[in-house]
C-alpha cells in the first residue's frame, strides 16, 4: 500500500461551491445563498429558481399533489430550425427533470387549500406552447369547480413560436378560464417574476385579482429597446421593474420572496367567503349601534329660488301701496268701460 505523500500542498475544491451575483458582483456560498431563497444578502437580487422549488417556498411542506403531469408537448407544424422542436423539448426535459414549462397541482397555505401553476424559466424560457396552456387552463377550471383560489406564477418571455398559432391560441384559452373563475366568485392571484413578458403578460398575468410581483422583476410586453426603436423616444430608466409599474398603478404589491408565503395565506384569507360574511355582519351591527349625526335635508334649488321670487314681489307691492303712486286718466277710462 503506497504511503500518502508528506507536504503534498492542499487543494481546496471551490468548483460549484461559489455564485456571482448578477446585480452587484458580490461572490456568494451557495450554501449560504440557498438558505437566503436564493436571495443575494448584500444587494437583495432575487434570482431565479425552478418551480419545484418555488412550491416548496410558498406551499406548507409536504402538502403539494401535482396535477395533470402527463401532457407533453408534440410537432404539429413539423417545425425545424437549427434542431427540430421536438429534440428541443427532450433537451429540455433532460435538463430540468419537467416534462414542460409550468409544474400545476394542489396544496395548502398555512392550511388553506389553493391551487397552484408554477412556470419554470430553464425549460425553452418558461415559454407557453399548447401544453403550458392546456395545465394552466385545467389548473383554473380545477379551482373553479372545487371553489378554491388559484394562484399562478409567471416566469416567462412568452409565446413559444415553434407552435405558431397554437401558442398565441392559449393566450385566449387561458383568460377565458379565468373570466370563469371569476364569475364563480372565486379569487385568482397573479405571482409576477422575472422575467415576465410578451404573450404571458398579454394575457393571464394581468388579470389576477391581486397582482403581486417580487422586487426588481422585469415586467412588460416587449424590451426597451424594440419599444425605443418604434416610438424614436428614450425610455425612463427601470420602466419596466416591479418599482415603477407598482408606482404607476399597473400591479397592487412588491413583495420580497421571504414574505411571499406569509403574504398569499393572508390574501387567500381576507377574501375567503366565510371572512367576508363574517365581516359583512360586524359591519351591519356596527352600524346599528353607532348612531351617525344626521345632516339637515338641503332644499332643493328651484324651490328655493321660487320663494325668493314671491318674497320680493310682495316687497314691491308693499312699496307701492306706500308710495300711493297716481293712476293715469287712460286706465280710469278703462275700469270704467268695463264696468
Amino acid at each position: 500500500m503506497a504511503e500518502p505523500i508528506k507536504n503534498a500542498p492542499r487543494r481546496i475544491q471551490t468548483e460549484s461551491q461559489f455564485r456571482k451575483c448578477n446585480a452587484c458582483g458580490e461572490t456568494l456560498f451557495i450554501r449560504e445563498l440557498q438558505k437566503a431563497l436564493e436571495v443575494c444578502k448584500v444587494c437583495g437580487y432575487h434570482f431565479q429558481i425552478s418551480a419545484l422549488k418555488r412550491i416548496g417556498t410558498l406551499l406548507d411542506p409536504n402538502s403539494f399533489t401535482e396535477l395533470f403531469d402527463n401532457l407533453e408537448a408534440e410537432d404539429p407544424l413539423q417545425f425545424k430550425g437549427r434542431r427540430s422542436y421536438l429534440e428541443r423539448i427532450k433537451e429540455a426535459q433532460n435538463k430540468t427533470g419537467l416534462k414542460d414549462a409550468v409544474v400545476c397541482g394542489e396544496g395548502t397555505i398555512q392550511g388553506r387549500g389553493v391551487v397552484v401553476a408554477v412556470m419554470d424559466f430553464q425549460f425553452i424560457g418558461g415559454s407557453m406552447g399548447s401544453v403550458v396552456g392546456e395545465k394552466i387552463t385545467r389548473a383554473i377550471e380545477h379551482a373553479t369547480a372545487t371553489k378554491r383560489p388559484v394562484i399562478i406564477v409567471c416566469c416567462s418571455g412568452g409565446a413559444r413560436m415553434d407552435e405558431g398559432a397554437f401558442s398565441l391560441m392559449q393566450m385566449a384559452k387561458t383568460s377565458a378560464a379565468l373570466f370563469r373563475h371569476d364569475q364563480a366568485g372565486m379569487l385568482c392571484v397573479t405571482l409576477l417574476t422575472h422575467p415576465t413578458l410578451a404573450g404571458v403578460s398579454a394575457s393571464f398575468a394581468f388579470l389576477g385579482d391581486i397582482i403581486i410581483a417580487e422586487p426588481k422583476a422585469m415586467i412588460g410586453f416587449t424590451g426597451a429597446r424594440v419599444i425605443e426603436q418604434t416610438i424614436k423616444k428614450k425610455l425612463p430608466e427601470g420602466f419596466q421593474e416591479s418599482e415603477f409599474l407598482l408606482e404607476h398603478g399597473q400591479i397592487d404589491m412588491v413583495v420580497e420572496r421571504k414574505n411571499l408565503r406569509d403574504v398569499l395565506a393572508k390574501v387567500v384569507l381576507f377574501t375567503e367567503p366565510q371572512t367576508i360574511a363574517v365581516e359583512r355582519e360586524l359591519a351591519v351591527e356596527l352600524a346599528k349601534t353607532v348612531s351617525l349625526p344626521r345632516k339637515a335635508a338641503k332644499k332643493p334649488a328651484a324651490t328655493a329660488r321660487a320663494k325668493k321670487t314671491a318674497a320680493n314681489a310682495k316687497k314691491r307691492a308693499a312699496v307701492r301701496s306706500k308710495a300711493k303712486v297716481p293712476v293715469s286718466k287712460k286706465t280710469v277710462a278703462m275700469k270704467k268701460a268695463k264696468k
